[in-house]
């Protein structure tokens, strides 16, 4: 959730913030009123208890003529502190049901808009072109035997496809490449759960107005994961970290779970928006005011991955609007797709703040002694959308794909993938 406090000094920065994402501003002025009535039954009550805990001493002096008038005086007391606690909860209840429907305030610079309202940072790479009429990425998935959407959707509905052949190896090699990438970074692999408990995923703002893309078992009331990004802010979730030596860097390889919910008619053909798919994903706890370096760092290693992949790509940040309720701010890097004319996005990393910390109650200890919630930032380093650049990028006429130099070694030093006949 928001803090607290910038909420009661500064509520115009969150004022600004619901406006420029599109959201309600009433809930500012809602969550302030609840704030103070929050406020006031803590008063009422501590007063009480106050008031409790002297009349117990007179009442354990009183001599025994006073005593029974003082002992029903008291039980009227304590009935009055157990309501006066009730009003807290109720008070407190209410308080975190409209705080945590206000999204994280945006950080100063994004953009203001819904999702056409990004701005572009920078264009790198060229815009494949070709001398021949390129082939989009399920049909040279066909012809190299890579892609297979039909028994995908043969053995479980739309949406759904085998990788097989090259197209697992490819896949698997990126996977391994970023893997590495992270790991001389400091990062430390976990293959994570891909289910979660509710307060997980409530926790990282996954059930907030998107939740209907989460996959959810009632029976074991467990959600499926659609990042690794929830089990990664889940694994430190009641904690409080040791940031002395610097940030806690985790790359989290899961497989991962998209409803997709609302998108009929949109991405059907290929890989682009399915069900399931793999995934390596960054995640950094770090001091709030390194949040914003910890961002950049992030966008960087991304680049170089895409870079590595010898693709054309833009990076964008991200309209307000479009950042989901967790985000402060994302940046998305988004590669050429030739058959689609346009960039499509392979990697977000988001700067989260102390948003989910707050909500997951993970904290560090300052230098006073007292604890504050970390921040928190997630990042893509490599997903099964990739296959779609680097298949149609690397394109020759034929139908064979070269595979990009850093990925050779993940492949046995393999230069070209050939269509099987």
């Amino acid at each position: 959730m928001i803090d607290p406090q910038l909420l009661r000094e500064n509520p115009d920065v969150v004022r600004q913030s619901q406006r420029a994402r599109g959201d309600s501003v009433d809930l500012v002025d809602a969550a302030l009123d609840a704030d103070r009535q929050r406020r006031s039954a803590i008063s009422d009550f501590e007063s009480l208890r106050a008031e409790q805990n002297a009349f117990g001493k007179t009442v354990a002096t009183a001599s025994k003529d006073a005593k029974p008038a003082l002992v029903a005086e008291a039980q009227d007391l304590a009935a009055r502190v157990k309501a006066a606690g009730q009003a807290v909860t109720e008070a407190e209840t209410a308080f975190d049901r409209i705080v945590g429907s206000i999204a994280n305030p945006i950080i100063d610079g994004v953009p203001s808009g819904g999702e056409e309202n990004f701005t572009t940072l920078r264009e790198v790479g060229g815009k494949a072109a070709f001398d021949f009429e390129p082939r989009d990425h399920v049909e040279l998935g066909e012809l190299l035997k890579a892609i297979d959407v039909t028994r995908g959707a043969k053995v479980s509905g739309s949406r759904f496809y085998f990788l097989s052949g090259m197209g697992a190896r490819l896949e698997i090699a990126l996977m391994s490449m970023a893997l590495d990438t992270a790991l001389a970074e400091g990062f430390t692999p976990l293959i994570t759960p891909t289910l979660v408990r509710p307060e997980i995923m409530k926790g990282t703002g996954f059930l907030g107005e998107h939740a209907d893309e989460v996959y959810y078992l009632p029976a074991d009331d467990l959600y499926l994961t659609g990042t690794s990004e929830v089990a990664l802010a889940g694994f430190h979730a009641d904690e409080i970290l040791d940031l002395t030596d610097g940030p806690l860097r985790y790359a989290g390889w899961s497989t991962c779970y998209r409803r997709e919910a609302g998108s009929a008619g949109k991405d059907n053909r290929g890989i682009l928006r399915v069900h399931q798919f793999n995934k390596l994903e960054m995640f950094s706890y770090v001091l709030p005011e390194e949040a914003e370096a910890e961002h950049d760092r992030l966008v960087a290693l991304q680049e170089r991955m895409l870079q590595a992949c010898e693709l054309g790509y833009r990076v964008i940040d991200v309209a307000a609007g479009d950042l989901g309720s967790s985000a402060a701010r994302k940046f998305d890097i988004e590669a050429w797709v030739p058959t689609q004319g346009t960039y499509r996005e392979l990697t977000s990393t988001s700067n989260c703040t102390t948003y989910q910390a707050r909500r997951l109650d993970i904290r560090y200890r300052t230098e006073s002694g007292k604890t504050a919630p970390v921040a928190t930032l997630n990042g893509t380093l490599a997903t099964t959308r990739w296959l779609v650049a680097i298949l149609e990028t690397h394109q020759q006429k034929d139908g064979s794909v070269l595979i990009p130099d850093a990925l050779r070694p993940y492949l046995g030093g393999l230069e070209i993938m050939e269509p099987v006949l």
